[in-house]
């Protein structure tokens, strides 16, 4: 659904994006992960033609994206935050201007507006939302015309957990419903939960990729595991150390309650990469 292969781009002396290469197949759900400024943005722009790289190739659905006519870019949707919306409208009017625009019917304003569990807020003016009913508007605009691929640019950044929650389940709806989703974030918790690949971005440059259990598993260095013990304390120990006597035994006693492995998180791998933390202070 989407190829991008050597994709570069500058402003003025500072590159962006150096020599960018993936593929996405249909029906998954793709992050980009990176903190602020790593270019994230800037390549989901060139991803949907709102920006030309200086090199390199991108096609989506098979055709070269700088070429697309509008009734091709209707086929994806972009949701991001400078994208905004018309403030003084209701919700309603504000996805009737993009019916419009998508040349689709009025009375699939009704139904996106409870796609994203907003069917009581219609007549609410857009100024008078809270931030998470804010993006499930802008989703509801980005999916209103049920495209075949959705731009995310980081579509749950400053939410409270419960708006992030409702705003993951619509996501997952529609990649079951056969979508292809391209994601950033910088919450890699968010990344671990949707993400079926994930691709790790350092100053312009993809640094590690793979689905998130795979990069675990191969960043899983030291192979610890955590145990609680019924007198309430908790030991670490390595699978392959030479405590692992030690473990035997509390097994054979029946003095483990719980026992969970310690993989490194996406956070830990991109730090251990990169030196430097996904997550903003």
């Amino acid at each position: 659904m989407i190829s991008c292969r050597n994709v570069s781009k500058s402003f003025r002396d500072h590159k962006v994006l150096n020599k960018i290469n993936f593929d996405v197949p249909e029906g998954v759900i793709v992050g980009l992960l990176g903190p602020s400024g790593a270019g994230k943005t800037t390549l989901i722009k060139i991803l949907t033609g709102q920006l030309l790289s200086d090199e390199g190739k991108v096609e989506v659905m098979d055709r070269d994206v700088t070429k697309l006519k509008g009734a091709d870019k209707n086929r994806f949707g972009i949701m991001m935050d400078q994208f905004g919306f018309y403030e003084r409208f209701t919700c309603s009017e504000n996805l009737k201007v993009f019916a419009d625009i998508y040349g689709i019917p009025q009375s699939k304003v009704t139904d996106s507006l409870k796609d994203v569990g907003l069917e009581g807020a219609s007549k609410i003016k857009a100024s008078d939302l809270s931030k998470g009913m804010k993006a499930r508007l802008l989703l509801a605009r980005a999916l209103m015309h049920s495209p075949k691929i959705i731009f995310l640019d980081e579509p749950t950044s400053g939410l409270d957990p419960k708006s992030m929650r409702a705003i993951h389940e619509i996501i997952l709806k529609r990649k079951k419903e056969g979508c292809t989703v391209f994601l950033t974030t910088h919450n890699m918790d968010e990344a671990a939960m949707l993400c079926d690949n994930v691709m790790l971005l350092n100053e312009g440059t993809i640094v590690e990729n793979g689905s998130p259990e795979e990069l675990c598993r191969k960043y899983n260095r030291d192979k610890k595991i955590k145990v609680s013990l019924s007198d309430g304390v908790t030991k670490e120990f390595k699978q392959m150390g030479q405590d692992k006597h030690e473990l035997a035994d509390l097994i054979s006693k029946g003095m483990i309650e719980t026992i969970h492995s310690e993989e490194p998180t996406l956070e830990t791998i991109f730090l251990e990469l990169t030196g430097k933390k996904l997550q903003e202070d």
